[in-house]
């Protein structure tokens, strides 16, 4: 017999001090719960009798409306158990709401498809991504937007750590898309206000870690020796360039054309994979060596100075297919620079997103103004650019700790 009660959620807390109230329904030891809609102090509840007490306004009528709302469940839960021989908690519960029991990933799935236009491919396959694993974590294709409570979020997290070590940061982005989802359908009425459980979960950011290589580490990067027609050294080539030239992105560097260098000026111009901004800027002189280096594969109007992809279609293609040759190249440059580390002995695994920290603490430990190197990076803010500046005050100090009486 299925068993139908309030529950006070005082662990649900508003910013308020108030705290919502559920219908509980208990199943074959399957809990469902259903939001009344009702908040309250935690004062103003009486768990001896479930009821609110005489300090709740109208506390008489509202608790009129909640006896019919449990008597109409309790009604509905009877009528479905005569209608059908076994019946699971879930089915009462959507007995019990109809309509507004929203299936989360049947909406989500629906709803990331509408506003794929507005995001880029890789942020696309992100959403799509971190959907996927939460769905393959509770493994249940029906499941409703208030089955995801605290607590399941809670342990979900704690599986992405404990199984595929994902730190706070990680975690915390996971959180992203199912939030956005909550938000989404809140705006449109499919789903009350009060159900958003990320207001009462704790998240999380692990302090930031910027590896970067010194100058004599790059010196070492330049001076590495390689057999004839490595790949190893074309991509040792792009990070150098990158370091060189305002620590340009993986995406933009390997889809650089000799129309985006003029030469006379030494000035690429390229409009930005990430942002979409166009970024004007001029290269340094290591750029300009390496440029030249491969000046010789043919400077031709459309080709990459650079022959990382050479697919010569590759302007033709979709967003999405370009995405993949370049995210395909980015992962062997990983695995080469990974290996080229392990051979110079660095104490960090050298990927190729270094180069833009790199890049802004060399420029910034030469004495490059934090507005140019925030520029050259083309950040939208200069408080972004200051997680570099403190990089260098930090080393100063070390410094300053090891040498100075």
């Amino acid at each position: 017999m299925p068993s139908v009660k309030f529950v006070f959620r005082t662990q649900q807390k508003d910013k308020d001090g108030l705290c919502p109230l559920y219908i509980r329904l208990i199943q074959n030891r399957q809990s469902k719960f259903i939001s009344t809609g009702v908040k309250a102090l935690p004062s103003q509840w009486d768990e001896k009798n479930h009821k609110l007490k005489k300090n709740f306004k109208n506390s008489t009528r509202v608790n009129a409306m909640l006896a019919k709302k449990i008597a109409d469940a309790a009604g509905t839960i009877a009528d479905t158990e005569r209608k059908h021989k076994t019946v699971s908690a879930r089915r009462l519960k959507e007995a019990v709401k109809g309509k507004d029991c929203l299936p989360f990933f049947k909406y989500s799935d629906e709803k990331l498809e509408k506003l794929k236009s507005n995001y880029s491919v890789n942020t696309y396959d992100v959403y799509r991504s971190q959907l996927k694993k939460f769905k393959e974590y509770v493994n249940d294709d029906n499941l409703m937007f208030d089955d995801i409570t605290v607590g399941l979020l809670q342990d979900y997290m704690l599986y992405r750590n404990q199984k595929f070590g994902n730190n706070k940061t990680t975690q915390k982005l996971s959180m992203i898309v199912l939030s956005m989802m909550f938000k989404n359908a809140q705006k449109e009425g499919l789903i009350e206000e009060t159900l958003y459980p990320f207001k009462n979960l704790e998240l999380q950011v692990e302090p930031s870690k910027r590896q970067f290589l010194t100058e004599a580490q790059f010196n070492q990067l330049r001076e590495a020796k390689f057999t004839t027609k490595s790949k190893a050294e074309l991509y040792r080539d792009l990070f150098m360039f990158s370091v060189s030239a305002g620590g340009l992105r993986f995406s933009d560097v390997v889809t650089l054309t000799w129309d985006n260098f003029n030469e006379q000026e030494q000035i690429i111009r390229k409009e930005i994979e990430k942002t979409g901004r166009i970024h004007a800027f001029k290269i340094g002189k290591t750029a300009l060596e390496i440029i030249e280096k491969y000046r010789t594969l043919g400077k031709s109007k459309g080709n990459f100075i650079f022959p990382a992809i050479k697919n010569a279609d590759f302007h033709l293609l979709s967003e999405e297919k370009r995405n993949s040759l370049v995210g395909s190249c980015n992962t062997i440059c990983g695995q080469h620079l990974r290996e080229l580390g392990k051979k110079l002995k660095f104490p960090f695994s050298l990927t190729f997103h270094l180069s833009r920290h790199t890049f802004a603490t060399m420029a910034l430990n030469k004495g490059m103004r934090i507005e140019y190197v925030s520029k050259l990076l083309d950040h939208r803010n200069i408080s972004t650019t200051q997680i570099y500046a403190k990089i260098v005050n930090d080393e100063l100090n070390k410094a300053v700790d090891a040498y100075v009486i």
